[in-house]
């Protein structure tokens, strides 16, 4: 089932087999891609001889008709190198045909079962271990700089994460700078607003009184003026 797909079969597999860069503490990915080659909606199962080990993800799915998916398997860390860095842990892929516009929770608990006549393919697939000191050299001799980022894609989108999260918290930031500097302004217009009336009050009390003392003064001097 792995290669081209030719010769009737459902699915491809490449890689054809599972290659680690193993590193103590630290997990390590590899991406297998499943093409549908068929008209028909294909079902797949990925299974391993030491599922505490790996983490696969998804480990069953449906591709429709000449689509493809793309499955993460993942190397817990490792608290010591095997032993010559040699690996007997196996994985295999099963896949068949249902239904059209089958979904997941469609798929029954036999689905995966080879009785009842069922054309049922399978491919197994060999773990292999590459050092990380290999890897590391490998990369420096090929000049490719971003090796590291490509074998752990998940750091890279952790760190694209933390970026977007910096730009909104910028942007939030922005934000509140603007409202505080709005809110400044309506306290600064009312405050102008306030004094301003009281100043014309202020303006017209005086006024009033200025014309008060005026005519009193007008109304003195015309009675001195009579006598």
């Amino acid at each position: 089932m792995a290669g081209g797909g030719g010769g009737g079969q459902l699915v491809s597999v490449h890689p054809e087999d599972l290659r680690f860069h193993v590193e103590l503490d630290r997990q390590s990915y590899c991406d297998l891609k499943i093409t549908n080659h068929s008209e028909n909606y294909v079902a797949f199962k990925v299974k391993t001889t030491t599922p505490k080990k790996y983490f696969v993800r998804p480990n069953t799915g449906i591709i429709r008709p000449n689509d493809s998916c793309v499955i993460r398997v993942t190397l817990q860390a490792q608290k010591e190198f095997p032993p010559d860095m040699q690996c007997k842990d196996k994985f295999l892929l099963q896949s068949t045909v249902v239904p059209p516009n089958t979904e997941l929770e469609d798929l029954s608990l036999d689905t995966f079962n080879k009785d009842g006549g069922k054309v049922l393919e399978e491919c197994k697939l060999k773990v292999v271990y590459i050092p990380a000191d290999a890897a590391n050299a490998n990369s420096a001799d090929e000049g490719s700089g971003t090796s590291n980022l490509k074998q752990n894609p998940e750091g890279e989108s952790a760190v694209q994460h933390l970026v977007n999260e910096r730009d909104a918290a910028v942007r939030q930031t922005h934000h509140l700078q603007q409202e505080l500097e709005l809110l400044r302004k309506r306290r600064n217009r009312r405050n102008e607003s306030g004094f301003s009336l009281k100043f014309a009050l202020l303006v017209g009390l005086i006024g009033l009184i200025i014309g008060f003392l005026l005519n009193i003064t007008s109304s003195s001097s015309s009675g001195k003026d009579e006598i």
